[in-house]
């Protein structure tokens, strides 16, 4: 069967931002984008787009949910997701929820590697904020933790975002058995 990987510690930041970014930046040349919200995304779409923004960077609690429970979150009216094209092709995505009137979490963000190094990531954050800052919210929270990109941390510091905790965790990545699983489901 495929042992089963080891665990991995996790430093984990939350951070919050209390006013919209002030910065702007134009699409980066030569690149054909597109963001389309997605309601009512088929869940095997969701479910390429998160393996494919998240395998490098340990995403596995969505990919561990059964259709029933992942259906019913992505379905949720307070949650919405949105998806990066470029050049034709899905390049990323960000999902954020609405917890209350007050606060809106990113709870997702990332491209699919082929779009890493286009330098199209900080504008793409960019525009996932001023969509989450169009709804009016007095705050917007976001986490991020050391097994994301590198300078994620950094990224959503220039925008505005400061930390107001850290922690640890445990993640566990995806075993043989559940990565055959998820192939099966399509």
């Amino acid at each position: 069967m495929g042992k089963t990987p080891a665990s991995l510690k996790a430093h984990i930041t939350r951070l919050e931002m209390t006013a919209p970014p002030k910065a702007s930046m134009p699409v980066p040349v030569n690149i054909q984008t597109a963001i389309m919200r997605a309601p009512g995304i088929p869940l095997p779409f969701y479910r390429y787009l998160y393996r494919q923004v998240g395998a490098r960077w340990q995403w596995v609690d969505r990919l561990r949910m059964s259709d029933e429970q992942l259906s019913e979150m992505l379905n949720d009216k307070r949650n919405n997701i949105s998806v990066l094209y470029v050049n034709g092709a899905p390049a990323g995505f960000y999902e954020y929820f609405c917890e209350d009137e007050e606060t809106i979490e990113l709870s997702h963000f990332g491209l699919i590697e082929h779009a890493l190094g286009l330098g199209i990531g900080k504008w793409f954050l960019l525009q996932a904020l001023y969509a989450i800052w169009a709804l009016d919210p007095k705050r917007v929270t976001t986490t991020t933790n050391n097994l994301d990109h590198p300078r994620a941390l950094q990224l959503y510091q220039m925008y505005g975002f400061s930390p107001v905790s850290t922690g640890t965790g445990i993640v566990r990545p995806l075993s043989d058995k559940e990565l055959l699983e998820l192939a099966r489901k399509g």
